[in-house]
């Protein structure tokens, strides 16, 4: 007689399936806190990816579900005809608000206007959207955080009823054998604790004159921006590699050039720590209780040297291709690579659940 040799086996009972955000929120309120996010979204840049809702809606999940979640909604809104998608130049998937997401906003008390007619004509606003999602990055890790035109706007406010500022930062550059005032305007930024970093995205290589803005840049950590705040980080992302080394080459021979600059104050010394990561060393005068000085060098702050995670929007859910989802939210990567020595990126909260709910 046969015997069934699992029947003195212990029964577990079967797993409970993780519900998510749908065991505090019905699916009613949790769609409607979506859309209305991502449109809000929307009529902010004017133009988004899936990927931006994603990092806006979604970032304390994993990639592949954030991205799930995000085409989902995306496909909702896009068959209520509150967004129109768009394909650009070099085959990106955009989308614009139309006129009825603009009045599906309006019915809830969000000013907004529509934006397809203008995304219509962008034949390539790559650039334009890689800040707005490294903004975005920054925000899904509590920081403040703004586009340059949201940045100059901020600027008109807080200089009004004075001259209105062009730029961020005025830097001495030296070229042809001579010096000259530079202006000086970030992709974005973002505010921390200490300071303010300075946002650069390198779609296409330094020439001789952004080659020396660079390095007036580099030179400027730990100096005061016009909004007041110190520059501490300069984070340059770099589309490929071939960008990507000709940036570092830039900064390592800023670097060489230091170090046979005599001691003095407020000379600056960049030093590379790791592939990419260079600290900014500043030499201060120090009063000692004798009545001497001493000169000390300080850590002024970083330049961070990374790529550009254009592998994230070609990511398949199915598995197809060769892209991976590195540099999410669960590494050190984003808004940009965390030097060593410094604490970790806060860990993302659901933007979608008030503070009674999480």
């Amino acid at each position: 007689m046969a015997v069934d040799s699992t029947q003195n086996l212990p029964q577990h009972p079967p797993a409970a399936v993780r519900r998510g955000l749908s065991a505090r929120l019905s699916s009613q309120t949790l769609q409607e806190r979506i859309w209305r996010r991502s449109l809000s979204l929307a009529n902010r840049f004017r133009v988004i990816r899936t990927l931006d809702i994603a990092a806006h809606c979604f970032p304390e999940r994993g990639f592949k579900a954030a991205l799930t979640a995000a085409q989902r909604a995306v496909r909702g809104m896009v068959k209520a005809q509150l967004l129109r998608r768009y394909k650009t130049d070099r085959h990106m998937t955009v989308y614009g608000l139309t006129q009825r997401g603009a009045a599906w906003l309006a019915e809830r008390g969000i000013d907004a206007a529509a934006s397809v007619r203008r995304v219509s004509d962008m034949s390539n606003p790559e650039h334009r959207l890689w800040a707005q999602f490294l903004v975005l990055c920054a925000e899904a890790r509590h920081l403040k955080a703004m586009s340059e035109p949201e940045l100059m706007r901020e600027l008109c406010v807080l200089f009004q009823g004075k001259e209105h500022p062009t730029s961020l930062l005025e830097v001495t550059t030296v070229g042809a054998g001579r010096a000259r005032q530079t202006t000086l305007r970030p992709d974005a930024v973002c505010y921390e604790g200490d300071g303010l970093c300075w946002i650069e995205v390198d779609r296409s290589a330094r020439g001789a004159d952004r080659a020396t803005a660079l390095r007036a840049l580099a030179l400027s950590v730990g100096s005061q921006v016009k909004t007041g705040q110190m520059l501490r980080t300069v984070a340059v992302y770099t589309r490929n590699d071939r960008i990507r080394n000709r940036v570092l080459a830039t900064l390592r021979e800023l670097a060489q050039q230091a170090e046979s600059a005599s001691l003095q104050e407020g000379r600056r010394q960049l030093r590379e720590t790791a592939p990419g990561n260079f600290e900014v060393w500043v030499s201060r005068e120090r009063k000692l209780s004798d009545g001497r000085a001493q000169l000390v060098e300080t850590l002024a702050g970083h330049v961070v040297v990374q790529a550009l995670p254009v592998w994230l929007p070609r990511y398949r859910i199915d598995g197809r291709g060769q892209n991976s989802d590195a540099g999410w939210f669960s590494a050190r990567e984003l808004p940009y690579r965390r030097p060593e020595g410094l604490p970790d990126w806060p860990v993302p909260r659901s933007p979608l659940l008030t503070a009674s709910e999480e």
